[in-house]
């Protein structure tokens, strides 16, 4: 696929933003610093030139102690192509979080601390070939210690570029050097990943304007994990400081054009000091005191603005100026050259020529998929919608609504709700909304007395008989059940008739190639209020999931306005041990199978269902439709946008010879508009679905018997065929005697 927004980790975008322009940075300062009397002068009479930012600008400095930067084998040093460069910026990106794990991965540096004071000795041998280096510490108010009492040279501003470029890991010989070094002691702890000790992130020098826009950022790298205590490399940091002020405002890396600001803040008060010679200079004005009332605040959350990329070359929007396609105005390039180059691919139905009419018609959706009941509908559908911003303002930074924001958990964070004790008496406590709430009033209204009377077709109508509030943006979450549910009542009566599923007791759903909905599992006890005589089970499949899932059950059973659960691996249980009254409320089990959907052994379900399958992503899904084609049961999917349903059905047109149904707007989308790095497209979670339409049997006549195929069959299916069979010899040997 060409286009992979709303299939990729936000945060491995985000990571290529401040990966990408510290590249860049690296490269021009140690460019600037060959002419130093030339170059920065012509630089200091540019910036004073540039008209000025309304706005506060901000210099943090982010001391680290307790994350660390692992190199695996896949993974080269230095900025260029270091920490799998190629990876995050090549033309194949990865698409979630863990495909990086061959290349880099943080580590925590805490789980060695008893160690290390068991080894106070060599600690101590270690700090005094780093003697001079003072260690950074946060004082009261949360202001970071000064890191140095040298103070830099004015004539010399950006300082001695081949030492600082050797300090950010901007030189191979110096990162190996560094690694080399501390190769023979910290590499032999327990718990490590690879045969290299962790390198150690000592200090972040972050650039931000007051409203958390990131402009500019600067890695002080201080060597591996047995220096984790002490900061090195700055004793240059006003240079490097001074050096990072000029390339954000020159090249800012969130958005808008070059600026210098009205005013800057530090946060160090040495580095403020250091900094009122030099920052006079370009015609910024610095406050008269540093900043000492950030900490960082544990609810801070900097603005998710991110920088365009072009189509072609990956050039993001600070480094080129981006224009949509003139006919479709779908997609992005830096130029003219790129427009050709991508208008004139081999084959032909991969080059933009073929595929503009098309991006046309999918741009007309926009205003469709935005057509939403909610308040906040305006903000959410924008696209400069700041997601981060959004949540953090209405308090949800905690439970699920992680797992919507490019807030990661930390290292040693459990993943799934049966994996944390905590979580889990959450669930036996009675409250399975609880993972759904934030920081003000209780998001999820009491259940209502009466299960619903009608069937729901709209937010609309969900909402007002469940009691939300239409600025309640629970429905981000709310989508994945929902969807179910529609697909359940609208869909499936529409598509297969003969199936009577409104009429069943009973039904076993397989949600294929899981991802965050399985992150998200709790939501889907909603099901259990909108179809309260409808026993479900839910079997989550993939490769994709955690190994230590694979097999596990989960049963959520409602008693009135409660919910009782209780995980154990292989083993489903009630934690009540009533009986069930005929006609009475049922129970939902999740099951859990972490392997490809063709490899699942079991009976044969009445309903698939995929969430923004992708299958043109994932090689699996070559195997995974031909068998779905073999069982031939109701298999809907969803997509985030018409472009996505197109591939769908390619990619089964090649695996299956079958196709796909005509997508239609799902009307229990998620209102959260996705970004986009390289493309105007409306894309949406949940936003379209369709159904697979299998390859027609061979032969004539009634559909015969499933074929006999990889997964185990039904156990009355075998001997049929064999009885069909001979009762058929006995037709044609009385016609023969007839004869």
């Amino acid at each position: 696929m060409e286009f992979v927004s709303g299939y990729r980790d936000e945060f491995l975008d985000f990571a290529a933003l401040l990966f990408g322009w510290f590249r860049k940075f690296v490269a021009e300062r140690g460019a600037a610093g060959a002419s130093v009397d030339g170059r920065w002068q012509q630089l200091e009479t540019q910036i004073r030139r540039l008209p000025q930012d309304p706005a506060l600008w901000v210099l943090h400095v982010l001391p680290n102690h307790s994350v660390g930067i692992s190199l695996g084998q896949g993974a080269e040093p230095g900025p260029g192509p270091g920490l799998g460069a190629a990876r995050l910026l090549g033309d194949e990106p990865p698409l979630h979080l863990r495909d990086l794990s061959p290349y880099v991965s943080f580590v925590s540096l805490e789980e060695g601390e008893e160690e290390e004071e068991e080894n106070e000795e060599e600690e101590e041998n270690v700090e005094e070939e780093g003697a001079g280096v003072e260690k950074v510490e946060p004082e009261e108010g949360g202001e970071p210690a000064p890191v140095s009492s040298e103070t830099p040279q004015e004539a010399n501003p950006p300082g001695e570029p081949e030492e600082a470029e050797q300090e950010a890991g901007g030189g191979e010989d110096g990162c190996r050097e560094d690694r080399a070094e501390d190769e023979t002691g910290p590499e032999r702890r327990k718990g490590r990943r690879s045969e290299a000790a962790p390198l150690h992130l000592s200090c972040l020098l972050l650039v931000t304007d007051e409203y958390g826009t990131i402009l500019g950022i600067d890695l002080l790298m201080g060597g591996a994990q047995g220096s984790a205590g002490r900061v090195s490399g700055t004793e240059n940091l006003a240079p490097r400081a001074y050096a990072l002020l000029c390339h954000s405002m020159t090249c800012p890396m969130g958005s808008g054009d070059p600026r210098k600001p009205r005013q800057l803040t530090v946060g160090d008060a040495q580095l403020h000091r250091e900094l009122e010679s030099l920052v006079p200079r370009l015609g910024v004005k610095l406050a008269k005191t540093p900043m000492r009332t950030w900490g960082p605040q544990p609810g801070f959350t900097f603005a998710s603005l991110r920088a365009r990329t072009c189509h072609v070359c990956h050039r993001h929007s600070f480094e080129v100026k981006l224009t949509p396609c003139p006919q479709c105005s779908a997609v992005l390039y830096c130029g003219e050259a790129c427009l050709r180059a991508d208008w004139q691919r081999c084959p032909d139905d991969v080059s933009h020529r073929f595929w503009c009419p098309r991006l046309a018609a999918f741009m007309e959706r926009a205003e469709e998929l935005a057509t939403l009941p909610f308040t906040y509908t305006a903000e959410v559908t924008s696209e400069t919608f700041n997601k981060e911003a959004f949540l953090a303002s209405r308090g949800l930074t905690g439970g699920y609504w992680t797992q919507l924001s490019m807030l990661i958990p930390g290292p040693g964070t459990p993943r799934h709700p049966w994996g944390s004790t905590p979580c889990l008496n959450l669930l036996l406590g009675g409250d399975p909304y609880q993972l759904l709430q934030g920081d003000g009033p209780a998001l999820m209204p009491p259940l209502p007395p009466d299960p619903p009377r009608g069937l729901f077709g709209s937010w609309q109508d969900y909402y007002t008989w469940r009691g939300l509030s239409l600025d309640s943006p629970v429905a981000v979450l709310l989508t994945y059940p929902l969807t179910v549910y529609y697909v359940i009542t609208h869909l499936v009566p529409q598509s297969f008739p003969e199936l009577n599923i409104q009429n069943k007791q009973s039904l076993k759903i397989h949600v294929v190639e899981a991802g965050k909905e399985f992150d998200l599992v709790m939501v889907f006890w909603e099901l259990l209020v909108l179809l309260p005589h409808v026993a479900l089970e839910m079997q989550f499949v993939g490769d994709g999931l955690p190994p230590e899932s694979d097999q596990q059950h989960f049963t959520l059973q409602r008693n009135g306005p409660e919910v009782s659960a209780r995980s154990s691996p292989g083993v489903s249980a009630r934690l009540n041990s009533g009986t069930k009254e005929k006609g009475g409320h049922r129970d939902l089990q999740i099951k859990v199978s972490a392997r490809p959907y063709h490899l699942l052994q079991g009976p044969k379900p009445d309903l698939v269902i995929g969430f923004n399958s992708g299958f043109g992503l994932k090689d699996t899904w070559l195997s995974s439709l031909p068998r779905l084609q073999s069982l031939r049961v109701p298999a809907f999917f969803t997509e985030s946008s018409e472009y996505g349903c197109v591939m769908d059905d390619q990619t089964m047109a090649v695996a299956t010879g079958g196709g796909t149904s005509p997508p239609q707007p799902n009307p229990f989308r998620s209102p959260f508009r996705l970004r986009a790095g390289d493309n105007c497209m409306p894309w949406y979670c949940n936003a379209f679905i369709f159904h697979l339409v299998y390859k027609p049997p061979q032969g004539n006549g009634a559909r015969p018997a499933p074929r006999p195929a990889p997964p185990a069959p039904t156990p009355a299916a075998p001997p049929v065929p064999a009885r069909r069979r001979r009762g058929e010899k006995k037709l044609r040997r009385g016609a023969r005697r007839r004869r």
